[in-house]
């Protein structure tokens, strides 16, 4: 038997939870003396200590959500799969007519033209300025000044240059798209489901155990280690509203979407698995020893046995931080170097 676990009916076994190590410690009063030198020894270490929680996730584009055209006409032309689409981009075109990207988050529901007025106006209007239309105030109102603007584009587009616009043939995005698959063929009709999309840029999704995602929060920054071994910072810009189970006997999961930070050293990656690691808690100067060392004392809490010189002692400690089988540990009589007692 270990020399810890041979102290007599004063010896329990004690499970740090979280330390990320269990420990056996006996229970000893402090400045008790040591029946024996200990088996193993270690020193008390100055370091900087951070509390890290690390999940597997996977590359790719993310979430994919379908386009929904309201064109009317057959189908004569669909972008690649993996193209990407920017704002005043075709998304299809219908009897050899362009579907337009637009960019924003309210969907174009009704047809725009003079005497209009509404936050879709101010939706249109910010995207002909944006393509370089103007001619006319950005606000909620269609004048003719803004008519005669999207009559410009009509003909840029090679569309009927009516001054009207309208979900037949306009198309609201939050951004530039990537195609990630085709909901029609050439051919089809070009009204409902025709495309599926994602983001263009990649990111990350974290399946976080739903009882460990309270460190997942909108803003919160994380290091991703990309599939070739490369590290990169990451942003949490997303986090799922629904627990979905894993496997049986598994505890559900919720997806977490990471945005990887500007030119992420990607090479020619786009998917793969990666590992997500956020630091939590972080002590920077502090005294440290494995979780191991621990010894527990008769009046609660914790101590260390001394070795060296002056060994034969337990020294009270409190306890902070555990991160990586480590922890943080103060206490009248510890200092750097200081060599204390471990289980063989």
């Amino acid at each position: 038997m270990g020399r810890r676990a041979a102290l007599g009916i004063t010896t329990v076994a004690v499970v740090l939870v979280g330390a990320g190590a269990a420990a056996v410690v006996a229970r000893r009063s402090p400045g008790a003396p040591a029946a024996a030198p200990p088996p193993a020894t270690t020193k008390v270490v100055r370091q900087t200590l951070s509390g890290a929680v690390t999940v597997d996730g996977e590359l790719g584009y993310g979430e994919t959500v379908p386009i929904i055209s309201k064109a009317t006409g057959t189908v004569t032309w669909l972008p690649k799969i993996g193209a990407t689409v920017g704002r005043g981009d075709a998304l299809l075109r219908a009897d050899n007519l362009p579907v337009v990207l637009l960019y924003g988050t309210l969907p174009l529901y009704r047809e725009i033209r003079p005497g209009v007025r509404g936050p879709d106006v101010v939706l249109l209007e910010r995207n002909l300025r944006d393509l370089g239309y103007g001619g006319f105030t950005v606000d909620d109102e269609y004048t003719a000044l803004t008519a005669s603007a999207v009559r410009r584009w009509q003909e840029d587009l090679g569309r009927p240059e009516t001054g009207v616009a309208d979900p037949s043939w306009l198309v609201v995005a939050n951004g530039t798209i990537r195609v990630a698959g085709h909901g029609a063929r050439l051919g089809a009709a070009a009204t409902g489901e025709v495309l599926t999309y994602t983001g263009a840029e990649s990111v990350v999704i974290v399946n976080v155990e739903a009882g460990d995602g309270g460190w997942a929060r909108a803003g919160v920054k994380v290091t991703v280690t990309l599939p070739n071994g490369k590290k990169t910072p990451g942003t949490v810009t997303a986090i799922g509203t629904k627990a979905e189970p894993e496997g049986e006997g598994q505890e559900p999961t919720i997806p977490v979407t990471v945005t990887l930070g500007a030119r992420p050293p990607l090479g020619k990656l786009r998917e793969g698995p990666v590992k997500t690691t956020y630091v939590g808690e972080r002590r920077e100067n502090v005294l440290t020893v494995p979780v191991a060392a621990l010894v527990a004392l008769a009046e609660g809490g914790y101590g260390l046995e001394t070795a060296g010189d002056g060994a034969g002692r337990f020294l009270p400690v409190e306890v902070g931080l555990f991160a990586d089988g480590l922890v943080e540990v103060r206490g009248a009589g510890l200092a750097e170097g200081l060599i204390v007692g471990m289980p063989s």
